[in-house]
């Protein structure tokens, strides 16, 4: 509860709860508005508060899967705030133009990402060095020009898997993109917005600049320690595969050890027969000969001859 009345003071402070001139209102609003005050709607901060801490929660499991976040906020006052947070967590972020087809048509925008960064690496490389100033020069504007609305999804490989933006009615073709494919989409929306239009829509002002900033630095928060989560369970993964084959390798040797004795002790018991054969073999043989009936009757044999002379 500590925590809630904090950021309800923190969201106060910052001008969250401020909504249009209630004759710009729109009427699915209804259900977020706490009051009107001077002909202007009162946004609920506990309706903020809670698509806030549902919306943090859904996109720290986003990033917590390695999936992309795309940020968008094309409004004057939201462009440095958006950039400095996805540069931040490292997502892809548009706050110059939304082109048509970003989305829809991802892989002619990627050609024209390649071509930019093509042309980027002729310059540094020198290759450029052989054309003339006026056919360099011409490059480089294109060059700059392709940065400034394709720069912050350069190094985006495929279409994000939620889209966060701030104030819906202007991001309307983003949106309407995102629909299409299917993706998820989060948004800042003021009472002048349809919230059913978005899958998970933060009550909130998206006109001043306070608020617009706590929003988005509260989300990526939410979105770093996704990230953080990530990388720490896979350190742990990393940790566990190398003491699993550690342990296999201690396996290995020991089964290699067990082997070994057991060829030692086979080894050691033919030898040992081998020898008992040889040694009974040969006493065997050697008894036989001195103890046999033709040993012993040869010596008689030669006292008979010995008694011939005699007669």
């Amino acid at each position: 509860m500590e925590e809630n009345k904090s950021l309800h003071q923190l969201l106060l402070e910052a001008g969250v709860h401020f909504g249009h001139l209630k004759k710009k209102w729109n009427p699915k609003m209804l259900p977020y508005i706490f009051a009107e005050k001077n002909g202007i709607h009162i946004i609920d901060l506990n309706k903020t508060i809670e698509g806030l801490e549902e919306s943090a929660a859904a996109l720290k499991s986003i990033a917590k899967s390695g999936k992309k976040i795309m940020f968008v906020a094309t409004k004057k006052q939201a462009k440095e705030i958006v950039a400095e947070a996805a540069a931040k967590v490292n997502m892809p972020f548009v706050t110059e133009r939304w082109l048509g087809g970003m989305l829809t048509n991802f892989q002619t925008i990627r050609k024209s990402v390649k071509k930019m960064q093509s042309i980027e690496k002729m310059l540094q490389d020198g290759t450029m060095d052989s054309v003339t100033k006026k056919e360099r020069l011409t490059l480089t504007r294109s060059k700059e020009k392709m940065e400034k609305v394709l720069g912050g999804i350069s190094q985006m490989g495929r279409t994000p898997a939620a889209l966060f933006m701030v104030d819906i009615s202007h991001e309307h073709i983003a949106l309407a993109e995102a629909k299409r494919l299917g993706i998820n989409t989060f948004a800042m929306v003021d009472t002048n917005s349809d919230p059913t239009k978005v899958d998970f829509a933060i009550p909130s002002n998206d006109d001043a600049t306070k608020s617009i900033a706590i929003i988005v630095n509260y989300l990526t928060a939410a979105i770093m320690e996704g990230l953080q989560e990530r990388s720490q369970n896979k350190e742990e993964e990393t940790e566990e595969e190398v003491s699993t084959e550690r342990m296999r390798g201690m396996e290995v040797e020991e089964e290699g050890g067990d082997k070994g004795e057991r060829r030692g002790r086979g080894a050691g018991a033919g030898r040992g027969q081998g020898g008992g054969n040889r040694q009974g073999a040969g006493g065997g043989n050697r008894g036989g000969a001195g103890r046999g009936p033709g040993g012993g009757g040869s010596r008689p044999g030669g006292g008979a001859r010995t008694g011939a002379p005699k007669r």
